[in-house]
């Protein structure tokens, strides 16, 4: 992001490498491959501070797993600031621990309000009797599906022929 950017060149902070993460933050490190790569570099010292945009872009796993990951970077001798929420900073510990606490609770709170109005509009939808999900397959792709898994065919082998997301393959192999 240009402002982090920005941030980084007027406070005299070289840039080593920019952690750009695809899945969401309430995912733990090992589904999150910049997340992780970010924690491998910081272990092996290759920058003394990790710059976010906001703690919520940094994890939205929870009070506890978020202190866990700010005090783990700590111990690699990095520190953590966030662009949008100057107070949060890993320079002061008792500021941190406070700060960071409720910023993580906060965001994993608003993670799961956000589950929750999604499934009451789900159920909103559903009950006006219209389909909420993605479109049944037609009844003859249903139908290759369970001749070849009933002639010894792997799921993922059929999802693969077929091209297919394998758990979709799996839910009309169990159906029939």
């Amino acid at each position: 992001m240009l402002e982090l950017r920005e941030w980084c060149a007027n406070s005299g902070h070289k840039i080593i490498h920019e952690y750009v993460e695809h899945v969401s933050g309430k995912n733990g490190t090992d589904k999150r491959p910049a997340f992780a790569e970010l924690f491998k570099d910081a272990h092996k010292r290759k920058f003394d501070m990790v710059l976010s945009w906001a703690l919520d872009r940094f994890s939205r796993e929870g009070m506890a797993e978020t202190v866990m990951h700010l005090k783990r970077l700590t111990s690699y001798g990095v520190s953590f600031h966030s662009y949008t929420e100057p107070l949060i900073s890993t320079d002061n510990d008792m500021v941190r621990d406070i700060i960071i606490a409720v910023m993580a609770a906060l965001a994993k709170q608003e993670s799961q309000r956000r589950s929750e109005r999604t499934k009451a509009g789900m159920a909103r939808v559903s009950s006006k009797g219209k389909h909420v999900g993605r479109p049944a397959l037609d009844r003859e792709l249903q139908e290759q599906i369970s001749v070849r898994i009933s002639n010894g065919a792997t799921v993922y082998r059929v999802a693969k022929e077929l091209g297919l997301d394998k758990n979709t393959v799996a839910k009309y192999a169990v159906s029939e």
